[in-house]
């Protein structure tokens, strides 16, 4: 009797240890980008725009929306033990945002594989970002911060509502200009297997000027949230 075939599994071993190196390395590279996010003003003295949905985003479109998950949470975790002063709430509040925008917008990525599908992803993310941080700052925000429901109920239209909005199509914004050199470098590096079609996507000049415009847009409302302009 011949023993089994094991063809292929240093390679797939080498590919699993690739993958879990490339979600370490995003995972710090995202916490690096939340703290320098600390340099933008705040919206109501609690509310932080944050970049490191980008980051995240980056790595569920690249690997899929688990793995987005897992960085989220890592990153909220570690974010929670060393700058954070809102302990466990502030951890389950940062997890549920980012995993709420990023895995919507890569599980819908995964099931159209296009720019479209990228733009519809991210949207929807958007989308769920907003409706989740309503009905969760509803239910959270007065225990950790240490206001009456009533007092947060007057801001959900007004303060949290755009807050999200603005904080989502920004990293929307960003997430479509850079991720495709970034998935272009990863593919050079062996790290992300090569485009099914076997050639490389091409981004048009009018899809990065699209990009452009919503990020420039995304950020001018967020500087007049933060009362900057």
């Amino acid at each position: 009797m011949s023993a089994p075939s094991v063809t292929g599994t240093p390679a797939r071993a080498k590919m699993d240890t690739k993958v879990m190196v490339s979600l370490a390395m995003l995972t710090g590279i995202a916490y690096i980008v939340m703290l320098a996010s600390k340099l933008m003003p705040s919206v109501y003295g609690f509310l932080d725009f944050d970049f490191k949905d980008v980051i995240i985003c980056i790595g569920g479109f690249t690997f899929g929306p688990m793995a987005a998950a897992i960085i989220a949470i890592m990153v909220a975790f570690i974010e929670m033990i060393t700058i954070s002063s809102t302990g466990f709430w502030g951890f389950l509040m940062n997890a549920l945002a980012t995993c709420a925008f990023c895995c919507t917008a890569s599980f819908l990525y995964k099931k159209l594989h296009t720019k479209k599908g990228a733009v519809l992803g991210l949207t929807c993310g958007l989308v769920a970002l907003v409706a989740v941080m309503l009905l969760w700052n509803y239910l959270i925000t007065p225990i950790y911060q240490g206001m009456p429901r009533e007092a947060i109920v007057d801001l959900l239209v007004p303060v949290f509502l755009p807050f999200n909005l603005a904080k989502g199509g920004m990293n929307m914004a960003a997430t479509l200009l850079i991720y495709p050199p970034v998935v272009a470098a990863l593919r050079g590096a062996g790290v992300v297997p090569p485009s099914q079609s076997g050639q490389a996507k091409k981004i048009s000049a009018g899809f990065v000027l699209f990009s452009l415009a919503l990020l420039v847009t995304f950020v001018v409302f967020a500087l007049v949230l933060a009362g900057v302009i």
